[in-house]
């Protein structure tokens, strides 16, 4: 190892990158006998300190104690020569000497990385006796999220999979959780997040969070949309009379959002018609009639559909009168519960209309009653 030292000296002296020759003789005499650890509870020198954590980036100080009987001293990473003395051996700009007294010699090293992670070696010469000790050093790294999966679109039933994938020293402890508007859960804690049969309930945010305690959690979200087909979840008549304003609403909910269409007796009701509107927003549309006729009444079917399918229901639209008489004649009348199959049907019997013959509103009456 002697050889190799001067060997390395007289390739790189011209290069002016190493200290005079006088210190690599005091090195030799150092790395000859280096690796001499000191006995746990010894009292002799060096004295180095208990293992230095640091976070990356941050800045490590190795200390050795010493005394006055000390004649040479340096500090090793594992082969490599860092400080002799005073003297700086190692090219790189981040190391420098702290201190060099009679009682304790001292190096930075800034701008932590992973790779400066291991042992260091605090080597000194007492008397002709070397003694070595060594103080290991742990470089902690903040959480960072490497891999997540992109936002997904689905339909309602498949089966989805999330990934987040995390590093950091120590490693970090990666939790899935759903955000939604009912609740906020936690589903996983792996990097792999798997929903079987997923439903619509279970779209929106999901949010991936890393953490090991060295900083604050890191956090990614991934957005899931459940594509479904439409349902109705409101189909509101209403009663106007002759010449007022009148309007019938349909509400539906679906992912993508549904588009309306509007029917009276098989016949679509297409905007521009004197008179009417209709207003589609996302999730609602409306039938507007500016001036109620007779000849508007009846029965109005709404049907709302997306790219996975369509539903439709009737809706109303009546005379103010044919609500108020029809209720008095129904609410005068006999009711009859039949419990069949574990279902109740009622039975209204004798309920006439004397004023509106219109069978489809006597249909809209029964159903609303059977519905209370």
């Amino acid at each position: 190892m002697v050889i190799c030292f001067h060997l390395l000296y007289q390739r790189t002296q011209k290069c002016g990158l190493l200290p005079p020759k006088e210190h690599f003789e005091e090195a030799d005499a150092i790395m000859e006998r280096r690796g001499v650890p000191v006995r746990s509870g010894d009292a002799t020198f060096p004295k180095a300190m208990d293992n230095v954590t640091v976070r990356q980036g941050e800045s490590a100080t190795l200390r050795c104690t010493i005394d006055n009987r000390v004649t040479r001293v340096a500090w090793l990473n594992r082969s490599t020569i860092l400080y002799a003395g005073n003297d700086k051996w190692c090219l790189d700009p981040r190391v420098v000497l702290l201190s060099n007294t009679q009682t304790q010699y001292s190096i930075e090293i800034q701008n932590v990385d992973v790779y400066d992670e291991g042992p260091y070696t605090c080597s000194v010469q007492t008397d002709n006796h070397p003694k070595t000790s060594r103080v290991h050093l742990i470089v902690q790294v903040s959480p960072k999220i490497v891999e997540i999966s992109s936002d997904i679109s689905i339909n309602e039933g498949n089966n989805i999979s999330l990934t987040c994938i995390a590093t950091g020293r120590p490693e970090p402890t990666v939790t899935w959780r759903h955000i939604s508007p009912k609740a906020v859960g936690f589903v996983s804690e792996d990097e792999y997040l798997e929903i079987q049969g997923i439903t619509r309930e279970q779209s929106g945010d999901y949010e991936c969070s890393a953490s090991n305690d060295v900083a604050a959690p890191v956090v990614r979200r991934v957005k899931v949309t459940v594509n479904y087909p439409p349902y109705i979840s409101e189909a509101k008549g209403t009663g106007v009379p002759v010449g007022q304003k009148g309007t019938l609403q349909c509400e539906a909910s679906a992912v993508p959002s549904a588009e309306f269409q509007w029917f009276k007796d098989d016949k679509r009701l297409v905007e521009g018609k004197k008179g009417v509107k209709v207003e589609n927003r996302p999730f609602l549309s409306k039938l507007i009639f500016f001036n109620v006729s007779e000849h508007d009444y009846g029965n109005y079917t709404c049907v709302a559909s997306n790219k996975l399918g369509h539903t439709n229901a009737s809706i109303m639209l009546f005379g103010p009168g044919a609500v108020s008489e029809a209720k008095t004649h129904f609410f005068s009348k006999h009711l009859q519960e039949i419990k069949m199959d574990k279902e109740k049907f009622v039975l209204c019997d004798q309920l006439t209309l004397q004023r509106h013959r219109d069978r489809q509103i006597l249909m809209f009456l029964a159903l609303w009653a059977g519905e209370k």
